[in-house]
Parts: structure tokens; C-alpha cells; sequence
């Protein structure tokens, strides 16, 4: 069987047949399996005829079977989109991810077809239900209600307030960094701008660098793809129950960061002019209250307490920063040894085998994380980036926190490309 997809909450097979096996994992496992089943039964009696034909459903395993509906599209207009959806609710059901992702192209007919309905609603089901709820609830208590997953009230007044930029440097042709600020809830993604705040209400947000290796333009393309598929692999974490959230993330960062090493590692293959590219990845996840971090590589991210101080959380995956962090190197030796640009793991790459660093940061307001390349990390020693962030000097007090590190940065070195984002987690009403 050739694997179409393996996320926390599926793995996708195409079996020789065309068939397409699907077993579902992780919480609410169960939940999603029944729901798809029954959505896929109904819209075969209504004869819906461009989503998948459910041939077998295994409900011990919570496996099905169904027919294949074509290839992925990659390119479709909004307007096209939101045709399908529409027909879709004609026959009596909408379906509750309305994006690309799930739209497919079935080549025999020429027919445009959707997928995955594991997180769909029977209309006839949504009016009954409502109902039903509105005859039953009245005078239920709130410990009746089912639990809540929005963000909680010691999150809730949370305002995060972001800067990021890019630079060539000073001597590199072109500029292989690249970084990511997105938000997202049930509903869609949200592309964010170079510099902008949120109010933490339902959503989650996700801020990352990524430094491209390979040379000629494959290390450019290597970022741009390892940034790019943080926002396609990101499995749905909604619904998910708060008793399982912080193992559903970590799950979440390893599938991601296995995917996207795996990616690289074919393409590399596949093209002689990307013959071991490889990218690094550092990113963090704003989600249920707390910030979860994934890292690859030698980007960095750091935590600048309200009280002061800076902390590397990231580790440097070179031999190095192994030395550093056993305590045998100090910072000064750090970026003066002759293989700190030598990177012992990184996404793609030709390494065989990766191990992402994932964790926990527990922040609070006043709090402040960067992420940022090594072509900012060459150009400022660690005090003098936490200056930078604390007390900028007069004639850069205006200007936006990751700016002044890259602009300072390519100042004193300019010898890499530079990128960084700066997150400030501050109080609503200091917004």
C-alpha cells in the first residue's frame, strides 16, 4: 500500500487496488470514526455521487474502507470552493472543514470531489439536536453542561504581540531563512503580518523560523517547504479533550517534524540539484493556555522572563553545543569553535534519523520568546540581544523588537542571512 498521509489522528493507505484505508487514532478516535461512517451512508442513500463510497467499516480497529475520489488539488478558486460545500449542503450535510485540503479531482469523469468527513454534520441531525437541547436545558446546572475547550480565564485576558523580519545579510546572494506567523482555529488559518497583536480567545497561534541549507536556490526551497508544511501536516486538534491536550501536541510536533524531514529527504533524492538540502526548524504553539516549541537544528528560540535574564531553550544540535551544554564550553568558545557550523541533526539533509527537541514553556505576562536564525545568533552575543529586546537604544525605541536584532545583527556581522521573531505576552488592557 503506498501511504497518502500519517498524521496524530489518521493514517491514510491507497491500497494497489485504489481503495483507500483509513484508520483512525488518537482521542476521540471512536467519535470520528462513527461520525464518518454514518455521514458516508447517508449521503449514499441521498446519491451523492462525488465523495467517497464507504465499502467496509471495521469498528474494533476503527478502520474503513471506501472508494478513491482522485488526487489532491493543489490550486482552486474561493468562488469554486465554496460551489462544492454549497452543493454538498443540497444533499443535507455540511461538511465542518470547508477548505482546499479536502477538495480532490477524480480524472475519469472529470468531476470535483470531496473528502474526509470525519468532523461533518447531518443537517436533519444538527435540527433535531437543537431541539432536543432546547427542550432539555432549561434549568440544568453549568457542571451539567459538556466541558468547555476555549482558552482558560488565567489565558483568556492574554494579548500576544508580534514582530517579524528577514534579511539578506551582506554578503549571500540570496536569502534561504524564512518565518511563520499564523493563527488558526476550527474553521481556518489565518496568515498573520510581519508585525500585529491577538487577543488569545479560541484560537491558536503558531510563530517558527526555518534556516535552508543545500546551496544555489535548494536551500531556499527547503525552508520555504519546511514553513509551508507547518500549515498543510498541522493535524486538527479541536475537540480534543484538556486531559489530553499536552500528549495530542507533542504527538502533533513529532508527526510534523518527521513529515517534513521525510519530504526533504525524497525530494533530495529526486533531484540531483537538491542532493542533500535540508532545512533547520524552530517554532513555538501557542495552544490551551500554554506554549508548546518543537526545534531542529541550530536556530534558536529563547525566553526572556518579566524579571529579567535570558534563557536558551533550544539546544544547538551541533558538537558544540553539546560541549556548551555539558558545561566544557563557554558562549565565547561556543562561537569561536571551528565546527559550530556543523549540524548533527537537521530536516532532510541525508541524516537517516532525527530527534526533535519538544517541550513546554509555561509563560506569563511580561514574558518574551524569540525565535532566530544562527545569521542573528553570529551577529549578537546573548546580552546583547537581551538589551536589545529590554532597553533598545534611543534611535531604535521605535522600532518594531525583531527588527532591531536583525538590522543590529547584520550590522555587526551581515556574513549569513538573518531572521528573527520576537512574542510578547502582555495583559489585555495593557493593548
Amino acid at each position: 500500500m503506498h501511504e497518502a498521509k500519517d498524521t496524530a489522528r489518521a493514517l491514510v493507505r491507497i491500497g494497489y487496488d485504489g481503495r483507500v484505508h483509513k484508520q483512525f487514532r488518537a482521542a476521540n478516535a471512536k467519535e470520528r470514526f462513527d461520525n464518518e461512517v454514518r455521514v458516508l451512508r447517508y449521503l449514499e442513500e441521498k446519491g451523492c455521487d462525488f465523495v467517497p463510497r464507504l465499502i467496509g467499516a471495521d469498528e474494533e480497529n476503527l478502520k474503513i474502507v471506501t472508494t478513491n475520489c482522485g488526487a489532491r488539488v493543489e490550486r482552486l478558486s474561493d468562488e469554486k470552493i465554496a460551489e462544492l460545500f454549497a452543493e454538498l449542503e443540497s444533499y443535507g450535510v455540511r461538511h465542518d472543514d470547508p477548505f482546499l485540503r479536502n477538495v480532490t479531482y477524480r480524472a475519469q469523469d472529470g468531476r470535483f470531489c470531496l473528502i474526509d468527513f470525519e468532523f461533518a454534520t447531518i443537517l436533519e441531525d444538527e435540527a433535531g439536536e437543537s431541539a432536543t437541547a432546547r427542550a432539555q436545558g432549561a434549568g440544568k446546572s453549568d457542571r451539567e453542561k459538556p466541558p468547555s475547550i476555549s482558552v482558560p480565564t488565567s489565558a483568556a485576558g492574554w494579548l500576544l504581540r508580534w514582530s517579524g523580519v528577514t534579511d539578506i545579510g551582506r554578503f549571500r546572494p540570496n536569502n534561504e531563512d524564512t518565518f511563520l506567523t499564523i493563527a488558526f482555529d476550527r474553521q481556518d488559518f489565518t496568515y498573520l503580518g510581519w508585525e500585529g497583536s491577538a487577543v488569545l480567545c479560541g484560537q491558536d497561534l503558531i510563530f517558527a523560523v526555518s534556516d535552508g541549507m543545500g546551496g544555489e536556490k535548494s536551500g531556499e526551497f527547503a525552508s520555504r517547504c519546511t514553513v509551508d508544511n507547518v500549515v498543510h501536516m498541522m493535524p486538527r486538534r479541536f475537540a480534543v479533550s484538556p486531559a489530553h491536550f499536552k500528549a495530542e501536541i507533542t504527538e502533533c510536533l513529532e508527526v510534523l517534524f518527521h513529515k517534513i524531514h521525510m519530504q526533504l529527504t525524497m525530494l533530495g533524492q529526486c533531484y540531483e540539484e537538491g542532493h542533500n538540502m535540508g532545512a533547520t526548524l524552530s517554532l513555538i504553539w501557542f495552544c490551551h493556555d500554554r506554549f508548546y516549541f518543537g526545534h531542529l537544528g541550530d536556530s534558536r528560540i529563547y525566553l526572556l522572563p518579566k524579571d529579567g535574564g535570558i534563557q536558551q531553550i533550544s539546544q544547538d544540535h551541533t558538537y558544540p553545543g553539546w560541549l556548551y551544554r555539558k558545561g566544557e564550553l563557554n558562549e565565547r568558545q561556543l562561537r569561536t569553535h571551528p565546527r559550530k557550523n556543523v549540524l548533527t541533526q537537521s530536516l532532510g539533509s541525508g541524516n537517516q534519523f532525527i530527534d526533535p527537541q519538544i517541550g513546554e514553556i509555561v509563560c506569563q505576562p511580561g514574558d518574551r520568546i524569540v525565535l532566530c536564525t544562527d545569521g542573528v545568533i553570529d551577529g549578537l552575543w546573548n546580552h546583547a540581544l537581551e538589551d536589545l529586546i529590554r532597553h533598545p537604544p534611543k534611535s531604535l525605541d521605535n522600532v518594531p523588537p525583531a527588527e532591531r536584532l536583525v538590522r543590529t545583527a547584520v550590522a555587526e556581522s551581515g556574513r549569513d542571512n538573518a531572521t528573527a521573531v520576537v512574542v510578547e505576552v502582555a495583559e489585555q488592557s495593557d493593548g
